[in-house]
């Protein structure tokens, strides 16, 4: 069996055969730099990834709003809220909002019944979230319409840039914005 030595020697080969401690290092020191160069896109990727999933919260908030609004025939109202039972006065809705059903028109809840869903903190801390100056919370009334003028609520990042922002008209559409280019946070 003349091919058993040959087998042992080819054994013997593969067992030396191996990575030198300079392969690995000039290994790592590629992937380091890949990883590096890498980076600050993978943050904005990350960055624009929780902007459109707080987008698309606020969104399925306002449909619930407009659908428990008709649905209950009542008017309901969607506000910023810190504690998830009344809504706070001001702009900032980055720690939460409350949605609730308002009988009796006095903008605000009047039993534990009447909350209808409170969301506190759903926002990642890497983000604001404030609406425009004129109108502080969405309401709508029972045939679906959202009374009172347009809203806007700008989602920023921690750096003042506008990443996109949520709009609702008068006749209760709500719908999702991003900018096309780099943008200040209006607010």
């Amino acid at each position: 069996m003349a091919w058993t030595p040959l087998f042992l020697a080819a054994r013997q080969h593969a067992r030396l055969r191996g990575m030198s401690l300079v392969e690995i290092l000039v290994c790592v020191c590629v992937l380091a730099i890949l990883a590096g160069v890498a980076m600050p896109s993978l943050n904005g990727l990350i960055e624009r990834l929780r902007a459109d999933a707080t987008a698309n919260t606020l969104l399925n908030n306002l449909a619930l709003a407009r659908m428990t609004a008709v649905s209950r025939r009542s008017t309901a109202v969607l506000c910023p809220s810190t504690d998830g039972t009344s809504c706070t006065r001001g702009t900032d809705w980055s720690a939460g909002w409350v949605l609730f059903l308002d009988r009796d028109g006095n903008r605000r809840p009047d039993k534990p019944d009447d909350i209808v869903r409170a969301d506190i903190a759903p926002v990642t801390r890497h983000l604001r979230l404030g609406s425009s100056t004129g109108r502080q919370q969405v309401r709508y009334l029972p045939d679906g319409r959202s009374a009172g003028s347009n809203l806007t609520i700008s989602i920023c990042n921690a750096r003042g840039q506008l990443l996109g922002s949520v709009v609702v008209n008068n006749a209760g559409r709500a719908r999702s914005a991003r900018p096309k280019k780099p943008t200040a946070c209006p607010h």
